[in-house]
């Protein structure tokens, strides 16, 4: 049946953290209001199971926030699920490590968004990211394999070569990147993202990198709003043939999880436009087989598959491929689905046309967790002035490379 095409689910287990992170789609902090109990939670373990969920990996908010997040890893760990977690590092003692350890968790990425420095402007908290590198550093002397996972924006993509170089001492296994985009916190902090412009000077320094990690043995994954037919989308999909963006995969192969029991077919998506169902009233399967949130991706490779596109999008040569890019992304910037301004083969190309595109916020957010404003684009001649008063404005001669790697090299991809 088609319940089976989902193996992955994200588990929101908390909306508590003790962060305060000015990217934060899910605008964690609070405990959301009627989280799930104990009982209710291992019951979906076992439902996650049933209907063929073969890893789950929990977040927060912070997860380890939740009293009972170990006895929820251990279960997930006994029904024959793979449970990993992603953190904010903040806390992790090497007790806490071993505990981690026992349960079962096998893998543990860790959010490290800029030196020092950025970082804690980002997470919203001073000491954060002595203690993402202290949680590295338990983990491993617990034997819990690691990565990170890091949010490129104009706060941070200065320092991505550096950041890199600082992790992979930590030894890390994989390293995991996405844009950040208007969501939540996010929304509220629209100055720190990348206008589509500015992705002609971050893909070549992501690829220069990703290149550097491929040769010391480190994974880079691209998130889902990474890339899209570019010149380095092999390179950063994983270097082979069969490498490279595929189209959204919410409701398909994924599947996200609220602390309250709200399903949705991938866990950045907005709460109020794509939530299926609840567990509190549906059962896992009927929520998965019959709601159309959770359905939405299921005309893939049909004429049907491409009738939400819009904008450059709709008349894009990979649009029955690509189908909009990353659903959360279109959304969270123009409050639906189908047009990506976030797209390094559109850039270029209108770059090779003597445009580029522009957003500016029209509708704010509302405040509440996983919510969107709303942008609008300007096309405009490439050779336009870039309005005043935008010092965060990202380019080539900003990014910080490392002394001792080649120059040679990293000037020569950045012209590219």
């Amino acid at each position: 049946m088609t319940y089976h095409r989902i193996s992955y689910a994200v588990w929101e287990i908390t909306l508590k953290c003790n962060l305060a992170c000015q990217h934060c789609g899910s605008r964690a902090g609070q405990a959301r209001s009627e989280e799930l109990s104990t009982a209710e939670a291992l019951n979906l373990v076992q439902q996650l199971a049933a209907v063929g969920i073969t890893e789950v990996t929990l977040i927060g908010g912070e997860a380890f926030l939740r009293n009972d997040w170990l006895e929820i890893a251990q279960a997930i760990t006994a029904a024959g699920m793979i449970c990993g977690m992603t953190t904010g590092g903040f806390g992790i003692t090497l007790e806490t490590a071993q505990k981690m350890k026992a349960a079962g968790i096998k893998v543990v990425s860790v959010s490290v968004d800029g030196l020092e420095a950025t970082h804690d402007r980002l997470r919203g908290k001073p000491g954060s990211w002595q203690w993402a590198f202290k949680t590295m550093s338990h983990l491993q002397q617990a034997g819990i394999p690691f990565g990170c996972n890091t949010q490129i924006n104009r706060l941070s993509a200065p320092e991505f070569p550096k950041i890199y170089e600082r992790i992979g001492d930590a030894g890390i296994s994989a390293w995991q990147i996405q844009l950040t985009v208007p969501m939540g916190n996010a929304a509220d902090n629209s100055d720190i993202l990348l206008q589509p412009p500015e992705l002609l000077d971050v893909y070549p320094m992501i690829a220069q990198v990703a290149e550097r990690a491929q040769q010391e043995g480190i994974r880079v994954q691209a998130g889902n709003n990474i890339g899209y037919y570019g010149p380095y989308e092999r390179l950063l999909r994983g270097g082979d043939a069969w490498s490279f963006w595929q189209g959204c995969s919410a409701g398909l192969s994924a599947l996200g999880i609220e602390a309250n029991g709200a399903i949705k077919g991938c866990p950045s998506l907005p709460t109020s436009a794509y939530t299926g169902g609840n567990i509190r009233d549906y059962d896992l399967r009927t929520i998965i087989e019959e709601t159309e949130e959770l359905r939405f991706n299921l005309g893939a490779g049909t004429p049907q598959g491409t009738e939400h596109l819009w904008g450059f999008c709709k008349t894009c040569e990979f649009a029955e491929l690509c189908r909009g890019g990353c659903s959360w992304t279109a959304h969270v910037f123009f409050d639906k689905r189908g047009n990506n301004p976030y797209c390094h083969h559109r850039a270029l190309t209108q770059a090779e046309r003597g445009l580029r595109e522009r957003f500016y916020l029209q509708r704010p957010a509302e405040g509440n967790p996983f919510d969107n404003g709303e942008f609008a684009l300007v096309e405009e001649s490439i050779d336009s002035s870039w309005p005043e008063n935008d010092p965060l404005r990202f380019t080539a001669n900003k990014i910080q490379w490392p002394e001792h790697w080649s120059q040679t090299a990293a000037i020569s991809l950045v012209g590219v």
